[in-house]
C-alpha cells in the first residue's frame, strides 16, 4: 500500500456506522423530490430536503428545462469568460438584478462557486475579511483562499463582531461575510444590527441568501428585503439549488464589484458556465415565486405548526424561527440512531454531526417545503415523538 492510501485507511467511521447499521449518508432516492420519495420501493415523508417552495418537480420548471435544452444543448462546454455566455444567461441576471434590488448580477455554476469566488477574490492582503464562526463552509473556503486577514466573530453576536471591527486599520477594506439564514441551526443574522456597525466602521457586508431566499421578503426575496435594507448591503449572494429547484448561484451588487469579479473570481473564469437546463428552470422557479405568494404562506403556516408543535413536544430546538429546524441530541451515534428509526418509521430528515457541528451541538435537521401538507407534518411529528421517548430525549 502505497504513503497515501495508508495515511488515508487510518479513517474508517463511515466502515465502523456501516458495521453497526446506523450509516445515514448516500441513500438511495429513486423518486423526484417531493414532499414523499421513494426509497427501496418504500414511500418515505421527506423532511430532509432544501426545495423550499417545493418547485423541483412543478411542470412549468420542468418544461422550461427541456425547452431551453431542446435549443441550446445539455451543457456550454467552457466558461462564461471565453465560449459559455447565451443570451438566456444575460437575460436572467438582468432579471436577477431587478429581483434583488440591485444594478447587476453574475452566474456561478454553483452556490459553492459564488462564495468560493467571491470572498477569496475581493480583499487584498492588507485587507480584512470577518466571518461569522457559524458561517457556511463554502464562505469559509472562500476565506482560505483568500491573502487578507481573517476574523471571526461569534455566532451572531453583534459585541463580539464590533470588537473584530475594532481591531481593523481603518484605512483598509473590511468585507464582513454572513449567512442570512443559517443551514444547521435556522436562526437568522442579525442584519440591521450589521448594517449599523458597519455604517460605523466603514465596512462592507456580503449577505448569503441561500437559505432566505423563497422563505423570507416580498416575492421570497431574502431576509435583507425583509427587514428593508437591501440597499445597505454591497453583496447579496443567492443559489439556485433551494427555492429555485435548479443547480447553480449568483452574487447581486453593483457594476463597480461585478466588473472586477468577472475578470478576476477564479471559480467564474475557469468553471464551465450554469446549463441551459438550469437556467431556464431557475428563472421560471422565479416567475412562479412572484406569482404564487400563497406558497409562501403556507409554507410560513405549517412552519409555525411545527415550532408550537416541537417546543410543546419538549424537543430542544434552539433559536430557530425559520423552515429550517434543529432537534438537538448531542451525541453523535445516537444522532444516527435516531436517523435510521425515523427512516423507519417512513420520515427522512438529516443527521448533523460533528466536524459540522461541535459533538455537543449535533442535531437532526428538520426543513419544510411549501408543499408539505399539515397531515404530513402531523404524522412526521408523530414519528418523531415516537422516536424520541425511545431515546429519552423529550424534556420533562
Amino acid at each position: 500500500m502505497k504513503l497515501l492510501q495508508e495515511k488515508l485507511a487510518v479513517y474508517d467511521a463511515p466502515q465502523k456506522a456501516k458495521a453497526a447499521g446506523v450509516y445515514p449518508y448516500f441513500r438511495e432516492i429513486s423518486s423526484e423530490q417531493n414532499t414523499e420519495v421513494e426509497m427501496h420501493g418504500k414511500k418515505v415523508l421527506m423532511f430532509g430536503s432544501n426545495s423550499y417552495m417545493g418547485l423541483t418537480n412543478h411542470p412549468k420548471v420542468i418544461e422550461a428545462a427541456v425547452e431551453a435544452t431542446k435549443k441550446y444543448g445539455t451543457g456550454m462546454a467552457g466558461s462564461p469568460f471565453l465560449n459559455g455566455t447565451l443570451d438566456i444567461h444575460k437575460r436572467f441576471e438582468e432579471k436577477i438584478a431587478d429581483y434583488i434590488g440591485k444594478e447587476d448580477a453574475m452566474l456561478y455554476s454553483t452556490g459553492f462557486g459564488v462564495n468560493l469566488g467571491v470572498v477569496s477574490t475581493l480583499t487584498g492582503r492588507e485587507d480584512y475579511v470577518i466571518l461569522d464562526e457559524q458561517d457556511h463552509a463554502s464562505i469559509i473556503e472562500g476565506r482560505r483562499l483568500s491573502f487578507s486577514n481573517y476574523l471571526k466573530y461569534r455566532h451572531n453576536d453583534m459585541a463580539s463582531l464590533e470588537a473584530q471591527l475594532k481591531k481593523c486599520d481603518p484605512n483598509k477594506v473590511k468585507l464582513i461575510v454572513s449567512d442570512s439564514v443559517f443551514s444547521m441551526e435556522g436562526d437568522v443574522a442579525n442584519i440591521p444590527e450589521m448594517v449599523r456597525l458597519a455604517k460605523q466602521y466603514n465596512a462592507s457586508i456580503m449577505i448569503d441568501e441561500a437559505h432566505g431566499i423563497g422563505v423570507f421578503g416580498e416575492g421570497g426575496r431574502g431576509v435583507c428585503n425583509h427587514v428593508g435594507l437591501t440597499d445597505d448591503i454591497d453583496l447579496i449572494m443567492g443559489t439556485f439549488s433551494k427555492s429555485f429547484a435548479s443547480l447553480g448561484g449568483f452574487i447581486a451588487t453593483d457594476k463597480v464589484v461585478t466588473n472586477f469579479l468577472r475578470h478576476h473570481s477564479r471559480s467564474y473564469i475557469f468553471t464551465a458556465s450554469i446549463t441551459p437546463a438550469a437556467t431556464a428552470a431557475a428563472s421560471a422557479a422565479m416567475d412562479i415565486m412572484l406569482a404564487e405568494p400563497e406558497r409562501q404562506k403556507h409554507l410560513w403556516d405549517i412552519t409555525n405548526y411545527a415550532l408550537e408543535s416541537f417546543r410543546a413536544m419538549g424537543c430542544e430546538i434552539g433559536n430557530t424561527s425559520t423552515p429550517i429546524i434543529p432537534l438537538f441530541i448531542r451525541d453523535d451515534y445516537k444522532t444516527f440512531h435516531v436517523t435510521r428509526d425515523l427512516l423507519d418509521e417512513g420520515v427522512f430528515v438529516n443527521p448533523v454531526v460533528s466536524p459540522a457541528v461541535a459533538p455537543h451541538d449535533t442535531l437532526i435537521r428538520y426543513s419544510l417545503m411549501a408543499t408539505h401538507t399539515k397531515d404530513q407534518v402531523t404524522r412526521s411529528l408523530e414519528a418523531i415523538e415516537k422516536v424520541f421517548k425511545k431515546y429519552d430525549l423529550l424534556k420533562k
